[in-house]
């Protein structure tokens, strides 16, 4: 069941957070979805609730640009860009600060992250309240419309979540602006207008993202893969071929050996990271269950798979 909660209950909802709990809360653009993004499992359950088909960038949600300059590194463009916009509807996508010790779920196994400081006080002080990152997209199912009150979430995702914070409208209501790369580039239109940015950096923003530019949320994302060839839905791996296997399967590397989804997609990254560190070259992968959550860890395999000149 999902518990409405009100601006009293904001210790309580951080506590639902630092558990690995989920959390919808408002801010100026729309109602997130939240989760710690440190928590790996967490930030599975998040994809699980909204029947998210792929793994995707997610924006994290931090109080101030002290705490954003502990996960993200910011240039001097960058920085100009926080002190002008935020807090507010803009997100900067910054390279990722070594040791963030954030879940590589969020960042889709990209050197970048996806930042934020929502204009909203009661948002504000639930992060304040948990001192975690929090990765939040849209509180609602994958493909629905973004929700903008407490009832729209509810609509969609009770029973889903753990709570919803109920801080009335949200006052934008169109996701944040998403800017980053180099040259700047517009990643996503959104609540601050284009012309405001440009006015602030002096420069006109990019529009066409060229092909080893980051990527971020609400973009077609090219996402981590590893250096190893993929073979996908092995039963029987062939010669030097490394498994990667899931449930029951005996494999040095196992996504997950009691064949629990949501621990697969928090270790999907991580587990290709690493395999490539130890230098796999040939990466056999046992079949994964077409459902769930397991559909968005194929839709990742799948690209992953994908021979490098066919890109």
């Amino acid at each position: 069941m999902t518990e409405r909660l009100d601006r009293s209950d904001i210790a309580k909802a951080a506590a639902l957070l630092r558990e690995g709990g989920l959390v919808a809360f408002p801010t100026e653009t729309v109602y997130g979805l939240g989760a710690d993004a440190t928590n790996g499992q967490a930030v599975a359950r998040v994809y699980e609730a909204k029947g998210r088909p792929s793994f995707n960038p997610l924006i994290i949600h931090v109080p101030d640009l002290e705490s954003a300059e502990r996960y993200g590194v910011f240039d001097a463009t960058a920085r100009a860009l926080a002190q002008a916009f935020w807090p507010g509807a803009l997100t900067l996508v910054v390279p990722v600060q070594p040791k963030a010790g954030l879940s590589e779920l969020v960042t889709a196994g990209l050197e970048t992250v996806a930042i934020r400081v929502p204009d909203f006080d009661l948002a504000r002080a639930l992060l304040q309240e948990v001192d975690r990152p929090i990765a939040a997209p849209s509180a609602n199912p994958s493909g629905a419309v973004s929700p903008t009150a407490a009832d729209h979430v509810l609509d969609g995702l009770a029973g889903r979540i753990d709570a919803v914070l109920d801080g009335g409208s949200c006052s934008v209501g169109v996701e944040s602006t998403i800017v980053g790369g180099d040259p700047l580039t517009l990643l996503r239109p959104g609540g601050i207008p284009r012309e405001a940015i440009e006015a602030c950096i002096g420069a006109p923003l990019l529009t066409h993202v060229p092909e080893t530019t980051i990527s971020a949320p609400g973009q077609l994302a090219s996402h981590y893969a590893p250096n190893a060839a993929l073979r996908l839905n092995v039963e029987n791996p062939d010669p030097g071929e490394t498994l990667l296997g899931f449930d029951h399967v005996e494999a040095e590397w196992n996504l997950s050996p009691a064949g629990d989804l949501i621990e697969a997609a928090a270790n999907l990254f991580a587990m290709l990271r690493a395999m490539d560190a130890a230098g796999v070259e040939k990466i056999a992968v046992s079949p994964i269950p077409d459902h769930g959550l397991g559909l968005a860890i194929n839709d990742r395999l799948k690209r992953a798979a994908v021979p490098r000149d066919e890109t």
